[in-house]
């Protein structure tokens, strides 16, 4: 049974020579970039070849809420004709160099109508991220900011092989942004972990020590 993921990579690989064949624009971001201005609704799709991207809200107070990371041979955003209001408030910018294949709404639109099997992987696709908001909305919202953070190291993969285990390659503000508390609640939950060797902290990344005793301390829903 599949747990949620914040990290959504390799959904379309089966796809990649599909997609090359297709008319597209080969696009390259660097670093800090964004996918498509902000404030403007969903134009265009990208189905990425390597580098990974952060997905997130921001809110007219100033706040932002981040809720998913996009790698390689995953598309973004998700194929669908509307335009939706939330849209304009979506924020989609390069972790690290990005590079990728645009498609046009009425190029993928294409792909979606002729392509089976491309039409039912959007369909997952689209259920994999539900999941992932549910996820968040209905179970994460009421935990207490331990919990929270015990679930959300779970979950985040390897982003790289460490030497001591698994390796969260984000900063501890993107943590705190993720589960929408304040960076010192943030800390007090680190301390915790890292007083039991269940992970260890380092500028821009978190070693996850002990996989098995951080699972210890996640709800069921999670594990």
């Amino acid at each position: 049974m599949r747990t949620p993921r914040y990290l959504f990579t390799g959904d379309f690989a089966a796809f990649a020579d599909y997609f090359r064949a297709q008319p597209h624009q080969e696009r390259r971001f660097r670093k800090g970039d964004c996918l498509w201005a902000p404030g403007q609704p969903f134009q265009s799709l990208y189905y990425i070849l390597s580098g990974v991207a952060q997905t997130y809200t921001a809110h007219e107070n100033g706040r932002r809420k981040i809720t998913s990371f996009h790698g390689a041979g995953t598309v973004f955003p998700g194929y669908h004709q509307q335009d939706f209001r939330i849209e304009s408030a979506i924020v989609t910018v390069a972790l690290t160099d990005l590079h990728a294949l645009e498609f046009t709404k009425e190029q993928f639109r294409r792909m979606f109508a002729e392509n089976a099997r491309l039409n039912a992987q959007v369909v997952e696709w689209y259920a994999s991220y539900v999941n992932l908001l549910l996820y968040e909305a209905a179970h994460q919202e009421y935990n207490s900011t331990f919990l929270k953070l015990c679930n959300l190291l779970y979950l985040l993969p390897a982003q790289q092989a460490g030497p001591d285990g698994c390796v969260v390659a984000m900063t501890q503000d993107d943590l705190a942004d993720i589960l929408c508390v304040s960076r010192v609640q943030l800390t007090r939950g680190l301390s915790v972990l890292r007083a039991e060797q269940i992970i260890r902290t380092h500028r821009g990344r978190i070693d996850i020590l002990d996989r098995p005793a951080l699972a210890q301390y996640c709800s069921l829903e999670t594990r």
